[in-house]
């Protein structure tokens, strides 16, 4: 009986964080692969502002690519995933693809996205990618993006290859059999198109007013 009822109070609370906040949407667009990705200028956690222009890669270079990821501080998922964009930014930027990370949610709906706390976040969990805030909330509906996490890849000419999500397991790393963002990254470095194009992101709703 007390495993019952403490199953039930886990749902619920998952639940008021996939859809608490959830409003009107129909002001997303959206993008498919093959669509070129929407320019953004936004404010980073360090207080610079950056674009695809100014992105560069662990080397210092013009990326091959970008893992634009939007995702928070609150969202369960998200929080699950934290460590799997640390790893794919540590193993990837040098080779050309760096994460780049966008919080999407209004803080007046979930104050701990704010920038000061995405600011504690970042230097808690040691972020090493750009962490930017979509202030205004005017990029993720020109991506489509309706979940946190919810992954773009985009490559040097900015048309995006891959859409959906990270793995194929949101919430337990340790049983991941499929990783789509990195299966896509390899197909684009050899040359090929990702064989899965899109998946489905797994996450909580993006909090709006």
């Amino acid at each position: 009986m007390k495993k019952t009822f403490l199953l039930i109070a886990a749902a619920i609370f998952l639940m008021s964080f996939i859809g608490s906040g959830l409003s009107d949407l129909s002001n997303v667009s959206g993008i498919e692969v093959g669509d070129k990705a929407p320019e953004f200028k936004l404010k980073n956690i360090d207080g610079k502002t950056y674009s695809f222009d100014n992105i560069k890669d662990a080397n210092g270079n013009t990326p091959k690519g970008y893992i634009v990821v939007f995702t928070c501080n609150t969202c369960p998922y998200a929080i699950a995933n934290e460590q799997r964009l640390i790893e794919l930014h540590n193993k990837y930027a040098p080779k050309g693809y760096p994460v780049v990370a966008i919080q999407p949610n209004d803080p007046s709906v979930q104050p701990g996205d704010s920038f000061e706390a995405m600011k504690e976040n970042a230097k808690e969990k040691g972020f090493p990618f750009l962490y930017l805030f979509d202030e205004g909330q005017e990029v993720y509906p020109k991506y489509g993006a309706t979940k946190t996490p919810e992954v773009y890849l985009v490559d040097s000419k900015r048309i995006l290859r891959y859409h959906g999500a990270i793995d194929d397991s949101p919430r337990d790393e340790t049983s991941v059999d499929q990783k789509f963002v990195e299966e896509a990254i390899k197909a684009l470095d050899a040359g090929k198109d990702p064989e899965n194009k899109t998946t489905k992101a797994v996450g909580c709703s993006i909090k709006t007013a």
